[in-house]
């Protein structure tokens, strides 16, 4: 018998707020039967979202008040110092307090990071989190990180995301030995900063099966499990892929209503259309995780509907099953020497 799942759900922020949560809470389960959730934020106006729904009654959901809500451009230290009863901290607050078992948000990247840092703090030996995120590829997906918790890196740091993308791999798919790159201008040795090339030395000299450098659309067309670069790098790469899907589907339906004749093309081809965009949907991608902390913690997109903020609860679900900060924690320690003590493997 799978064994049950508590979550906490900032249910106030990010761009839509609690009507997509508490949407995508039912939703979720619906889908799984050893799920429960916590949903916090404002208890009033959470319990008249469920009436809505017609599941005031759900035994599986528990209301969680909290007064405050971090803003989407509000500056992360302000919400760190001045909205302690936020959504968004109260639901961290919970894992720390062990009353949750990890904590999903479509609020602020900043504030949930610093909040997130702050309240969990890091797991031994690393000195920054990172955020990952699958990427659709011709293969199925890669895991890149880190997508913009640090616009700048040391080598050190870089061989600590590289540790902790595989670690989250093997343990959400079972891929024993991830093949993983480093981000770089070109494949070939010589090319890169110094900091890149540092970053290979001490990838190249782990325990880690490293691939070399790949490029920007070796993101999408190389079998590599886990591509390795900075915030800066990452988040360019992430919202440079979303808008070149936008664009395909932008100009494959403007090719497809042209006239007559591709109206009937399209009508023939529409099962294989449907599932072109299936396979290219972000919202089967969203649920970044916020890897390297004494506790888990999952960012889905700001503007998330239902449908994407419910794949992020189910990646918090995988993630508590396969005990992720614990077998990060693990590799970590046969990689830097660092202890795997950690109280995340609640």
């Amino acid at each position: 018998m799978t064994a049950p799942v508590l979550l906490a759900l900032d249910a106030m922020s990010g761009d839509h707020g609690h009507r997509i949560v508490v949407d995508a809470a039912l939703r979720a389960l619906d889908e799984h039967p050893q799920l429960s959730l916590i949903l916090v934020g404002d208890e009033a106006v959470l319990a008249r979202e469920l009436a809505a729904h017609r599941r005031s009654q759900e035994s599986r959901i528990r209301l969680q008040h909290a007064t405050q809500v971090v803003a989407m451009d509000e500056l992360p230290s302000k919400a760190l110092r001045g909205k302690k009863d936020s959504s968004m901290r109260v639901a961290v607050d919970l894992v720390k307090s062990g009353q949750a078992q990890a904590a999903v948000s479509a609020g602020n990247t900043g504030a949930l990071m610093a909040i997130a840092k702050f309240v969990l703090k890091t797991l031994p030996g690393i000195d920054r989190p990172a955020i990952i995120s699958p990427m659709p590829t011709v293969s199925g997906a890669t895991h890149v990180l880190d997508l913009g918790a640090n616009a700048s890196c040391s080598a050190e740091q870089l061989f600590q995301f590289a540790v902790m993308g595989s670690a989250l791999v093997t343990a959400l798919h079972g891929v024993e030995r991830p093949r993983v790159a480093l981000l770089n201008i070109g494949e070939e040795e010589i090319k890169g900063n110094e900091m890149i090339k540092q970053a290979a030395v001490l990838i190249a000299g782990s325990k880690l099966h490293y691939t070399g450098f790949i490029e920007g659309d070796g993101i999408f067309l190389h079998p590599v499990d886990v591509v390795v670069c900075d915030g800066f790098v990452g988040n360019v790469a992430l919202k440079a892929g979303e808008g070149v899907a936008k664009l395909v589907t932008h100009f494959m339906r403007e090719e497809f209503t042209r006239d007559w004749l591709t109206k009937a093309v399209a009508l023939i081809a529409r099962s294989v259309l449907r599932q072109l965009a299936r396979r290219m949907d972000p919202r089967r991608y969203n649920g970044a995780s916020l890897v390297g902390l004494n506790g888990t913690v999952i960012k889905s997109h700001g503007g998330a509907d239902a449908l994407a903020f419910a794949n992020a609860i189910e990646v918090a679900l995988r993630a508590v099953q396969n005990n992720v900060p614990a077998r990060i924690a693990s590799l970590l320690a046969e990689s830097l020497g660092a202890s795997p003590t950690t109280s995340a493997a609640v």
